[in-house]
């Protein structure tokens, strides 16, 4: 799911993402099955996006309560219109910033969850070292002793080709390395990283996982890796004048043409890696 900062701009809109990136709530069924949501759960779901995956939670937790917290008024504007109350009476969404809910979400963080989930959205989320904690320390507190913590993210290596290849091609076009860094907007974390994070916050952690799972994007047609690179890397993007992005992208789908697409059906794949994680609360 998209980035969570309110303070960027927002990038996002569910045409784009459903057109680039329909994909990311389809390959859940494992996280899905980490998270088995019951008929009376209250699950609170970070950085949803524009809700598909969370209307299905709420389906499965049909008496409990289920709420939505993404930064993109986009989306969320997206996500009340296709998920209506009167479809899912248990189903909310709220704007939030999920780096600093105690601010901008304090009655969250009550100890009444069940659970707390995310999907595809802490790669973003976890970008700014200063707040990594806090959004572990949130979710602690937003759980009832005996509580889930279930999230899927990108881990250690998660599109290294691509992230690779965008950063030499702002290099190339005169953006100096220190500031293409910065400019980053992922943070993809190893096992080891995640298991003692979440155990120095109190989890107790029962599973971390990495799983590398080559995916196949949408077809030139539909976004393909054009309209990969200009979703997932508009924050880099924005290092060049505008003039230039497309010249930009362009240079990244060529350098990937010989490593990305397949000589049989023209489909573009890339190396997604997911990190997956269950931790408990005492």
């Amino acid at each position: 799911m998209p980035p969570t900062q309110t303070t960027n701009k927002d990038h996002w809109t569910s045409k784009a993402y459903n057109t680039s990136a329909s994909f990311v709530p389809k390959l859940t069924s494992t996280v899905v099955s980490y998270l088995d949501a019951q008929p009376t759960d209250t699950v609170l779901d970070i950085g949803c996006g524009d809700g598909p995956l969370t209307a299905q939670i709420a389906a499965a937790a049909q008496l409990g309560r289920v709420v939505g917290l993404d930064a993109s008024p986009s989306m969320i504007s997206s996500a009340q219109a296709d998920y209506a109350h009167s479809k899912h009476p248990n189903l909310a969404f709220r704007v939030a910033d999920c780096t600093k809910l105690s601010k901008e979400a304090p009655d969250v963080l009550n100890g009444s969850w069940d659970k707390v989930f995310s999907n595809a959205a802490y790669h973003w989320i976890l970008r700014n070292p200063e707040t990594r904690r806090d959004v572990f320390v949130d979710a602690f507190n937003a759980l009832k002793p005996g509580g889930a913590l279930v999230f899927e993210m990108g881990g250690a290596g998660n599109v290294a080709e691509v992230r690779s290849t965008i950063i030499a091609a702002l290099v190339i076009h005169g953006i100096p390395l220190d500031e293409v860094r910065a400019a980053d907007p992922w943070f993809f974390p190893s096992e080891k990283w995640m298991a003692t994070t979440l155990e120095d916050v109190g989890f107790n952690v029962e599973k971390v996982e990495l799983e590398y799972r080559p995916t196949k994007l949408t077809g030139d047609d539909e976004g393909g890796l054009d309209g990969w690179v200009r979703l997932f890397g508009a924050q880099l993007l924005e290092k060049v004048n505008e003039l230039k992005r497309a010249e930009v992208v362009k240079w990244v789908v060529e350098v990937l043409r010989s490593s990305c697409r397949r000589e049989e059906d023209g489909s573009w794949w890339i190396g997604y890696v997911r990190l997956r994680a269950v931790a408990k609360k005492p």
